[in-house]
This record gives C-alpha cells, structure tokens and sequence, in this order.
C-alpha cells in the first residue's frame, strides 16, 4: 500500500479534479469493510488495504480542507492526511466493533498536525501540549471574540484566549505575532531591541538519525494512544473524544442532551475514561521501552 498509486492533487483546477476522482471510489458497507479489514489484518492483502484507504479518501479530503488557514499547499496537507489513513488502516481491529472511520479521524488528523509543525520549525516555537493546542487553536479563538486583525492583540483579548485555551498570557502574545503573516525578515521586533525577525530563525535540521527518532516516537504514542482507546467502551470513547480530542470540545451540557444523563455523570464518565487511557498509554509506553531495551 502506497501513497504513489492514490489520487494526487496537481496543477491547475486540481483539487477540483481531484475531489471528483475520489468521490468515484465506492463507500463501504459496514460488512465489506468488516471483510476487507479482516483480510489485511490475516494476509496482508495490498488490494484489501488499497480497497480500505480509497473508500475513505473523502473523509480525509474534508478533514484537509480544515487546515487551509495555515499557508500550506492544499495537496501536500491532503497527502499527509493520506498517510495517516494509512498508517489507520495497517494498525485497525476489525473485531474491536467499530468502524474504521472511528479509528481513522485520529490518525489523519494527527499526520497533517505533524506535517504543519514541521512546516513551521523554521520559527522556533514551543513545541509542549499546551503550545499546539494554542498553535492549531489561536484563528478559531481569535474569531470567537472578533479579533481579526493581525496586530497585537489587546489586553483583555490575550486574557480572555489564555483562559480558554490553558496557556500563559506571554505565549498567546508570542503565538500571535509568529502567526501574523508574510511579515518581512528584516523587521525590527519590538520586544527585541534591534535584533530582526529574521534572527530569530532557528535552523532545526536534523540529520537523518534525529527525524528516524521523531518519526519513531511519534508512532509509538499515536500506537500507545490508539491501543489505550480501544479498551474504552461506545459511551466512554465517545465522551472522551468529545471532551478531550476535539479542536472544538462539547459541553458537558451537550453531551448530558445525547446520552440523556446528568452533567455530573457526563463528567464522572470522562474522569473514568480519561483515568483508563491514562493508564493504558502508560502501560504501552512501557511494554515498548522495555521491548527496546
């Protein structure tokens, strides 16, 4: 299974192109995918795999479309977003009971994240859980409050983005003005003395040792994090990734409308859940320290 034998978006009118193309692939019927996944998971059939990535081609197409705000080529985000699918598909339980799409979202999501912090580690930026949420959150807060314009935000706007997303005033200002556009290398930053933007480029190339690494532990925890889900059941999984995976989290309210319970035990639910995968990750983390020790 390969990305060189999918659709490609190029040229002219591509991504027009290329969503038609797509959309000539058949979606999967709940057995036949059940069917083809089992085949891939026992014989490692690449024409299951190929059958498995092209019905799902479209979900990752609107997921990319998410992350065009980000000055990216569309084509490369749809790319990254390809092989996360892949990397869904070689890694899906079939007998685990739900669909593969379930499964996937995580995956293309996490690929194209990846992808656009590699794009922008030529600015040096933090790179903990907290900054990316802020990096890949800051445009939809920003717009929430009607702060639109790309100068400094005021006061009260830094405040009130802070709070809401779990950062420290300092890094929304810092994340702002990183994230403030095409701005010429030769500006003079204004917290900075004389030094210009341009020196404050940090070049990041690693050798080829360092990106395996990356590549290596960011599987292990996507691996680590996938495994941990799996041991939640429906009502848990969908509460914990409602809650705490989302770009945009539900309420406990709203959650507390779909399943017809208490807010109190909407929050009792993704404290068990959330206490579950936590110790799940923990424990493949492990297992795969210690396989490599």
């Amino acid at each position: 299974m390969s990305a060189a034998t999918l659709p490609v978006i190029s040229g002219e009118g591509g991504l027009s192109r290329y969503l038609t193309e797509i959309r000539r692939f058949p979606v999967l019927t709940p057995d036949e995918e059940f069917m083809l996944a089992k085949r891939y998971q026992e014989y490692e059939d690449p024409q299951a795999a190929h059958r498995l990535v092209t019905s799902h081609l479209r979900l990752v197409a609107k997921i990319a479309m998410g992350y065009r705000g980000y000055g990216l080529p569309v084509g490369d985000v749809v790319s990254e977003g390809n092989i996360g699918l892949m990397q869904a598909v070689k890694r899906f339980d079939p007998d685990k009971g739900f669909r593969l799409a379930t499964y996937a979202i995580w995956w293309i999501k996490a690929s194209i994240q990846e992808y656009i912090l590699r794009s922008w580690s030529l600015v040096k930026m933090g790179t903990t859980a907290n900054q990316k949420k802020l990096f890949f959150n800051l445009r939809k807060a920003k717009s929430k409050i009607s702060a639109l314009g790309e100068g400094d935000l005021r006061p009260d706007q830094v405040a009130e983005i802070a709070t809401k997303l779990g950062v420290e005033q300092h890094e929304v200002i810092e994340m702002n003005r990183r994230l403030g556009g095409d701005a010429s290398l030769n500006v003079t930053m204004r917290d900075e003395g004389t030094a210009e933007w341009q020196d404050l480029l940090a070049d990041e190339s690693d050798n080829q040792e360092a990106i395996l690494a990356r590549s290596e532990e960011s599987e292990n925890r996507h691996a680590a994090l996938g495994k941990a889900l799996a041991i939640l059941n429906p009502r848990e999984r969908r509460i914990f990734e409602a809650r705490r995976l989302q770009d945009d989290p539900l309420t406990l309210e709203e959650l507390s409308a779909e399943f017809s319970i208490s807010r109190e035990r909407v929050r009792q639910i993704e404290a068990r859940a959330f206490e579950k995968v936590q110790g799940g990750v923990r424990r493949s983390i492990a297992e795969i320290e210690a396989r490599a020790s």
